[in-house]
């Protein structure tokens, strides 16, 4: 996933799409213990993806809250 297809994603969307990442993760770890598959390639790229929006989320976190710092400080 694009850093630039996450940033388009509402705040909404962010999180389902954490949430929807962190279950294909559990699913291909399962899968490995089990024997089933062999994609490690996968799995580093589902990780990569899931810090991705979670960078993206804090990025918008800090974002807001410092707006939100220099509005009060303002007044």
């Amino acid at each position: 996933m694009k850093p630039d297809k996450v940033r388009n994603l509402t705040d909404d969307e962010l999180r389902h799409q954490e949430r929807e990442l962190n279950d294909q993760l559990f699913k291909l770890k399962f899968q490995l213990n089990m024997g089933q598959t062999e994609s490690l390639k996968k799995i580093r790229g589902l990780r990569r993806d899931i810090a991705r929006v979670k960078t993206i989320a804090r990025e918008r976190g800090v974002a807001t809250s410092v707006t939100t710092v220099v509005t009060t400080e303002k007044k």
